[in-house]
């Protein structure tokens, strides 16, 4: 399997979230049993639906970049050219179940989300390739509004509506969770950071996903 990237251009990055998909069973599979696969030789493709810059970072080998934004709007065609088994990865295994689940909505079978994603399998021992180091986009979002939180707590000992700051950031993050978006990871994914990566003609990709299809 050859790398490939779709850049996610005006759909910012592929974490960035989108309106939950309808509900699907979701197949994980563990870093080891993936291992297995790849050294099968099997007919298999592994979609990392991460953002270009989280790719470019570090990514499983021979795995393909089709961010979530993409994957979600063009994903009757992805389901047409790869039909057989397929892994989707991402940082964690939230964006790749999310990526699941759309896929199972146009009737792509055979999908599994690795557990733990892209980080458990290096930690396993699995072949990864390795660019420029930047940090997970989840790690961002923890950063900022843990420091945004911080902020405003040591603002309220001058200002006491400071606090309020804590209070929003601290509801942003439960509706985020309730409604598995992320507002704050949308913002910081179109910043020039989490926008870099290289890019690749989407149709070379779309290609590549036909060739591992057959």
């Amino acid at each position: 399997m050859s790398t490939h990237t779709i850049p996610n251009g005006a759909d910012r990055s592929a974490s960035d979230h989108l309106a939950p998909a309808d509900t699907a069973p979701v197949q994980t599979v563990d870093p080891q049993t993936l291992q297995a696969w790849m050294n099968a030789s099997e007919q298999l493709t592994v979609i990392d639906v991460r953002s270009p810059a989280e790719f470019e970072t570090v990514r499983i080998h021979g795995s393909y970049n089709v961010p979530l934004p993409l994957l979600g709007k063009h994903a009757a065609q992805v389901a047409e050219r790869v039909g057989h088994r397929t892994v989707l990865v991402c940082q964690s295994g939230v964006r790749a179940t999310d990526a699941q689940r759309r896929l199972a909505a146009v009737g792509m079978g055979d999908l599994h989300v690795l557990d733990g994603g892209v980080p458990a399998f290096d930690r396993a021992g699995g072949p990864v390739v390795r660019g420029r180091a930047r940090w997970a986009l989840e790690r961002q979002v923890r950063l900022v509004a843990g420091s945004l939180v911080t902020a405003g707590v040591l603002g309220s000992l001058w200002k006491r509506p400071a606090i309020a700051l804590a209070g929003a950031i601290g509801a942003g993050l439960t509706v985020s969770a309730l409604t598995d978006t992320c507002a704050l990871g949308r913002l910081l994914s179109a910043l020039p950071y989490n926008r870099a990566g290289k890019p690749v003609d989407p149709a070379r990709t779309l290609d590549g996903l036909t060739r591992a299809g057959r």
